[in-house]
């Protein structure tokens, strides 16, 4: 069989577990032929890079920052849920160059809170194309979502598109998620600008009774830490990066994902120097 190839696509890239949780999962189920490496590429680039894959062996490819617009509009075809979104984080290359575009980001989330947020409020903080994902699933889902941005004009334009409302300032909530880049670099909590650009303090996290936070890193973000702190539930990104993969794995390979081995290749490489 041909080496079947897949990979994440990002600027910068560096930082994924990606490629450490698919190769889990394909040692796992004895996938021979299967690799999943890094693939970084510039906004500028994008377009020719993807119309490649397909040609140079490449089954599918995840979409990280800043390129989940872009992925969807370069598809030739795209899922219901990815056209509603306006983003993809998944894309599958047939034998023919067509493109296909998912979105696993919106299940992948909710899969992560392993609850039914129908009826809940939620405050969404962040306006790209994951904080896209998170509201509308949210919504479908039955909550009541506002979206907070440090550019408000973004976030006024997501909830027109979305149905959902706009806000400048962050009002308590069943659910908090962070869907910002904030915490990426921070190491503790004790970094006093560990919740810079957030409207939010750690002190008004009780206002919240469910934080879930779509950064990881090798150590909990400052976001995760507070909260655990104060005594509330949390997601971490590092669990929402593995239900989305699985997801995406179920699409590419036909298989139902190894959430065990996935999760342990993951936090192998949080053990890492870098983030």
């Amino acid at each position: 069989m041909a080496p079947r190839r897949l990979g994440v696509l990002g600027w910068p890239v560096a930082h994924s577990r990606s490629p450490a949780m698919h190769r889990a999962a394909f040692a796992a189920l004895g996938l021979e032929g299967w690799s999943y490496q890094l693939l970084p590429v510039a906004p500028d680039q994008f377009s020719e890079t993807v119309r490649a894959l397909g040609g140079a062996g490449f089954v599918g490819a995840n979409v990280t920052v800043p390129h989940k617009a872009r992925a969807l509009a370069v598809a030739d075809r795209a899922s219901p849920a990815a056209r509603a979104i306006g983003a993809a984080n998944t894309l599958s290359f047939s034998r023919e160059g067509e493109i296909t575009a998912e979105n696993t980001d919106a299940p992948g989330v909710l899969d992560a809170l392993g609850r039914d947020p129908a009826g809940m409020s939620a405050l969404v903080m962040g306006a790209g194309g994951s904080a896209r994902a998170v509201v509308w699933a949210l919504r479908e889902a039955g909550a009541s979502v506002s979206v907070w941005n440090r550019t408000p004009a973004r976030a006024r334009e997501l909830a027109a598109e979305l149905d959902v409302r706009a806000v400048d300032r962050a009002l308590p909530a069943d659910l908090l998620v962070n869907c910002t880049t904030v915490g990426l670099d921070a190491c503790s909590i004790k970094d006093s600008n560990g919740l810079r650009n957030l409207p939010v303090a750690a002190d008004e996290l009780s206002e919240y009774g469910y934080v879930v936070d779509l950064v990881y890193s090798k150590r909990p973000t400052p976001l995760v830490r507070a909260a655990e702190e104060r005594g509330l539930e949390t997601v971490d990104g590092l669990e929402i990066l593995v239900r989305q993969g699985a997801r995406s794995f179920r699409i590419w390979t036909g298989i139902d994902a190894p959430l065990a081995a996935m999760r342990r290749g993951a936090r192998d490489e949080r053990g890492k120097d870098h983030i």
